[in-house]
């Protein structure tokens, strides 16, 4: 018999001050700042008190850290390894960018989306996001999924449809026949909200930003979507948002609910 010699616990530090982990950062970080990211969210966000204060860098430093694989707050602390602080202007520490975002309100969250909705734009102007040739339909998908997550004390959690303990995302995405979807809009709920909750002011806002995006096709969207946002609220919206709507429907709801239909009549609606 023999002790055993494997460690207790092994932990990695990358300290080398020469030396930068995450060097994929530098192209990112310039395309992001071409895009008018830091300056939108320096003009549009209003976070009171001091925390507030350069809240476009805040803003940068929070994507630069989620891009390096971050996913929590402890973890943006990858941004000042090694040779980081001299590659980076500002490479806030943890807990600066925990203080800020602690400060966030409802509205501050909107504020962010309209950050969010801009700054793809013009990323779009820029790169061929999604190119649309003439009379081709741009395909606008609505849905959401459970992000699970541990610990009794994440703010939101909450066990919802799957079983499953977790946060509800909500996410809205545009595509066509030949380019991969795109990302307009999403929201993170806490877990045991209702599928369709919200759902038609993320519709509203993801044809907001599509019509912003000027993508030269003369086709109204289709919006398409499963069961559970089978609802006045959601298809009115796309519908008068001017878009076409495919949504499933359980058997017989269309039956139990005519008012609905009768509201859209002449509207491009299509029940699978």
């Amino acid at each position: 018999m023999q002790f055993k010699h494997a460690p207790v616990a092994v932990s990695a530090v990358f300290d080398d001050p020469n030396l930068v982990s995450v060097a994929g950062l530098v192209p990112m970080l310039c395309l992001t700042r071409s895009a008018g990211l830091d300056e939108l969210a320096q003009s549009r966000l209003s976070v009171p008190t001091d925390k507030g204060a350069n809240a476009g860098g805040k803003v940068m430093a929070l994507v630069a850290g989620m891009l390096a694989g971050a996913d929590s707050i402890d973890d943006m602390n990858r941004l000042r390894h090694g040779g980081m602080g001299r590659l980076f202007d500002r490479t806030y520490a943890p807990s600066t960018l925990g203080s800020f975002l602690r400060e966030f309100r409802c509205g501050h969250v909107r504020q962010l989306d309209a950050v969010a909705s801009r700054t793809l734009v013009n990323l779009a102007s820029a790169a061929p996001l999604l190119q649309i040739r003439d009379g081709e339909r741009v395909m606008v998908d609505v849905d959401d999924t459970i992000i699970e997550v541990h610990g009794y004390q994440k703010q939101g959690e909450s066990f919802g449809y799957s079983g499953v303990r977790g946060l509800n995302a909500l996410v809205a995405t545009a595509s066509r026949t030949t380019s991969a979807p795109v990302i307009l809009a999403q929201r993170l709920r806490q877990g045991k909200t209702g599928s369709p909750k919200g759902a038609a002011r993320i519709v509203a806002d993801t044809l907001a930003t599509l019509r912003r995006m000027d993508l030269g096709s003369s086709v109204r969207p289709l919006l398409r979507a499963d069961s559970a946002f089978y609802g006045h609220a959601t298809i009115g919206t796309a519908i008068k948002t001017g878009a076409d709507v495919s949504v499933t429907v359980r058997d017989g709801a269309h039956r139990n609910s005519p008012e609905l239909l009768g509201g859209f009549q002449g509207s491009s609606l299509h029940l699978r």
